[in-house]
């Protein structure tokens, strides 16, 4: 199997041969609809990258209408998700998965979810306290890009929620969400991530405007998937011969990985989007990559198949792998 670059994925995907267990710590035993918010176990998961540990949490869910998704009709959409049984009768049934990683000296968070501005959201806090970690215990957040879904958990209450923590966002997002001319040009639907960004950036001084790709902390990598937004980023985590990339809004559930023509409506540049899918979904499965996506089923982890000719989801073992 021929070993694929770390650069760009313009010119390679930037990923490893794949060695790491999961480790299961909590599931629902009753589903979303029957189960009543008091009732809800926190879903947790970690896997072991060498000397990393990462947790998969969740801000909570929110279903997108069938019509968000260009490229399909409202129909298709709805009997695809019928058939993975996330459809509701609003939309997809979406989560927002997050990630801590800790390698026993600092805690890196990836993306703070939309905190309570988007469908059923805001348990982010309560996951991390799940794990005895408290807001003030991060050292940095990574956001992968700057749509309030990804964002919002950073400002929730209008507080700098995350007081001692660095924070790296692509120079490019940070460029674009607090132009004035582009705010004032964008549909309703993106006017709250520009509010978003701007009280980001008044709130974080030690915001980190960032150039993917770089190196953040030893085995942890930003790397460039610009397209979903000028400056949409992954994150690459490898140690020991393990590795996990965070590919953030690469893949959307139902539609992905099967159709890279299929985009979604919040994506600044769509033809770009899916030039970086067609390029990476392949190399992905080449590969075996594992990977932690934000919107695919909770937790979030899985490799990318070709079964058949046809690109597929392949859910990640939870069981410790040796």
């Amino acid at each position: 199997m021929p070993r694929l670059s770390r650069r760009l994925f313009a010119t390679g995907l930037p990923l490893g041969i794949i060695a790491g267990g999961l480790v299961p710590l909590a599931t629902a035993t009753r589903s979303l609809a029957a189960s009543p918010p008091a009732s809800r176990v926190t879903p947790l998961a970690q896997i072991r990258i060498g000397r990393f540990t990462v947790t998969a949490l969740t801000d909570g869910h929110a279903d997108m209408p069938y019509g968000y998704f260009p490229g399909r009709t409202d129909a298709q959409v709805q009997q695809a998700a019928t058939a993975q049984f996330v459809a509701r009768p609003s939309g997809v049934r979406f989560v927002f998965n997050q990630y801590l990683i800790e390698d026993g000296d600092r805690k890196i968070l990836l993306d703070s979810g939309p905190a309570g501005s988007i469908g059923q959201t805001g348990a982010l806090p309560q996951a991390l306290a799940a794990i005895g970690v408290r807001r003030d215990q991060i050292d940095a957040v990574v956001v992968t890009h700057m749509h309030q879904d990804h964002m919002g958990g950073l400002i929730a209450g209008g507080q700098n929620t995350f007081p001692n923590a660095e924070l790296y966002i692509d120079r490019r997002d940070v460029r674009h969400w607090t132009d004035p001319a582009k705010r004032s040009g964008a549909p309703d639907y993106l006017q709250p991530s520009f509010q978003m960004a701007e009280a980001v950036v008044r709130l974080y001084p030690r915001l980190q405007a960032i150039d993917a790709p770089r190196e953040i902390a030893r085995g942890i990598s930003i790397v460039d998937l610009t397209g979903h937004t000028p400056g949409h980023i992954g994150v690459r985590i490898e140690d020991a011969g393990a590795s996990l990339i965070m590919v953030s809004d690469m893949l959307f559930p139902v539609v992905h990985p099967g159709a890279t023509d299929v985009g979604f409506l919040f994506e600044q540049d769509r033809p770009a989007a899916q030039a970086m899918r067609d390029r990476f979904f392949p190399l992905a499965a080449s590969e075996g990559a594992l990977i932690a996506a934000t919107h695919m089923p909770f937790p979030g982890l899985g490799r990318i198949v070709s079964d058949r000719g046809q690109m597929r989801w392949q859910v990640a073992d939870w069981a410790l792998q040796t």
